[in-house]
């Protein structure tokens, strides 16, 4: 994984672990609802100044955004449950679909 992809990803990460959606997400650091889409949708990069907002409102370091994170079970179930809550139920049923047959 690239590092510019690593970084997008690790900040919906960061989102997702705060329980914030896209949109609280934005108002916190101060960028647009489709600012957060297009960085968590690996459409751009965030700016220096982006990366320094996301770092001082959850007291981290940029190079923390560098880390390949390693997630346990749990961590993995917690951010699929959190994933599907947003979910319309018509798109739910087609997650539920799949997921029964990659478990058979």
């Amino acid at each position: 994984m690239g590092y510019q992809k690593l970084i997008n990803s690790n900040i919906r990460e960061l989102r997702l672990r705060y329980h914030l959606t896209q949109e609280e997400f934005a108002e916190k650091i101060g960028i647009s609802l489709q600012g957060v889409s297009n960085i968590e949708r690996n459409r751009y990069q965030p700016t220096a100044e982006t990366v320094d907002r996301i770092c001082s409102a959850f007291e981290i370091t940029p190079a923390q955004l560098l880390v390949v994170p390693v997630q346990n079970n749990e961590d993995m179930i917690h951010n699929i449950v959190t994933l599907l809550s947003d979910c319309k139920p018509k798109k739910l049923k087609q997650i539920y679909d799949i997921i029964s047959v990659l478990l058979r």
